[in-house]
């Protein structure tokens, strides 16, 4: 009994070691694109661009209010720069008829998943890289960007992505 509890131990730890160098080498590609202003976008498990700060801005600017309650009952309304999400889509001509869902990740792993209707949609989905008109700082700058994902239609902000880096089509 005490040979298959330490043997499964070992097995446990190696495995944690190996998962912990990986997620390390992956931490500095991750930290590299947010001081770049990088986005990544995928489609069907394959890169297909990468939108730096001067095409994302180069997109038709949006400003637009929004609130942002917080689960301890903070409110705070702010005023966001950005583009459409839709509008970065189509600026890469892609197929968005043969998706169904776009996933969304930030620098820190959270991930949001939103169906493309809701992407479409005129005035909802919101890639922010401005608040209250100042460039939104880095998670190492104790801001939430360099990019926010906004949806405007979330009452209490809860999908909301922060340090955004990656759009996921599927």
């Amino acid at each position: 009994m005490n040979r298959t509890v330490a043997a499964a131990t070992a097995v446990l730890v190696v495995m944690v070691g190996i998962f912990a160098y990986l997620n390390m080498a992956d931490r500095g590609d991750r930290l590299a694109a947010q001081r770049e202003a990088k986005l990544y976008i995928e489609m069907h498990g394959e890169r297909i661009a990468t939108a730096d700060f001067e095409t994302v801005s180069g997109l038709p600017e949006h400003e637009f209010e929004a609130t942002m309650r917080s689960s301890e009952g903070a409110v705070r309304d702010s005023v966001y720069t950005g583009v459409r999400l839709r509008d970065l889509l189509e600026y890469y001509d892609l197929p968005t008829d043969e998706v169904q869902q776009v996933i969304t990740q930030a620098v820190d792993g959270y991930t949001v998943a939103l169906n493309i209707d809701e992407v479409m949609q005129e005035d909802n989905v919101y890639i922010a890289y401005k608040i209250d008109g100042e460039p939104m700082a880095s998670r190492e700058d104790g801001g939430v960007g360099p990019y926010q994902l906004i949806i405007r239609e979330d009452e209490f902000g809860q999908r909301w992505n922060k340090y955004l880096m990656e759009i996921k089509l599927d």
